[in-house]
């Protein structure tokens, strides 16, 4: 893989932007990935079939169902990906339950040409059916995420509105309660207005009350002096017989 530090980035990025594709439930990125996937894999297993042919080290069919298991674990774990990348992998791997597995192209032929024994050709197929029913497993799991994330979105969605009614209404109370705290706030100022006219009002007539009580006692006096005066005059006129 250290021959092709391109085709591993490439490899390494893919991963990255399938794994959020799948936590997204997008199914067109997942697609439009999924043909990325197939150059990208086909090269890196081209690569290696090429490098273990010139070791002298024929490819079996178990050896390259194990590289593209190997890669769609890269593919699908992050950790995987980092090993990889590093070459620190000592065994091969699978990629982890619940990632949806993706199409894949036919493995590359081994550099060296041989006739498949019968055994051979038959352990092929069971690995094929095997590898056919795993794709159908992971499928069928996506399926059922899929639906629970559907439904379980409708239930938020239904919460999200009821709870939008719910602050429609606190708002629209709200508003009514300001509203009436205006109106309230108003009628007591009008009242706080009234008492302070009551209040000079009062004061005037207070004022009014002590003026003529003044001028009622100084009428009395000198109603009471001028009666005497009269009294007075009228004792000191001479008397007829």
């Amino acid at each position: 893989m250290r021959e092709q530090p391109d085709e591993v980035q490439r490899l390494v990025h893919l991963g990255e932007a399938l794994r959020r594709a799948h936590l997204d439930l997008d199914g067109g990125q997942l697609r439009e990935l999924s043909a990325q996937q197939h150059q990208v894999t086909r090269a890196l297993a081209r690569q290696a079939g090429q490098s273990a042919a010139r070791a002298g080290q024929p490819v079996s069919d178990d050896t390259r169902q194990e590289v593209q298991d190997t890669l769609h674990a890269v593919l699908a774990d992050a950790d995987a990906a980092r090993q990889w990348a590093k070459g620190r992998l000592t065994k091969p791997l699978s990629a982890p339950a619940g990632f949806p597995a993706l199409s894949r192209q036919p493995a590359p032929p081994a550099t060296v040409r041989r006739t498949e024994p019968a055994d051979e050709v038959a352990d092929r197929d069971a690995a094929s059916a095997r590898h056919r029913e795993q794709q159908e497993e992971r499928l069928e799991q996506a399926r059922r995420q899929a639906a629970d994330a559907e439904q379980h979105l409708h239930a938020r969605e239904a919460d999200l509105t009821a709870a939008e009614e719910k602050l429609s209404r606190a708002e629209e109370e709200q508003q009514q309660a300001e509203q009436r705290v205006d109106d309230l706030s108003r009628q007591l100022k009008d009242a706080e207005s009234a008492k302070q006219r009551a209040r000079e009002a009062a004061r005037r007539a207070r004022d009014l009350t002590r003026a003529a009580d003044r001028a009622a006692r100084e009428a009395r006096r000198r109603a009471h002096d001028t009666a005497a005066h009269a009294d007075h005059l009228a004792e000191q006129l001479p008397h007829t017989s």
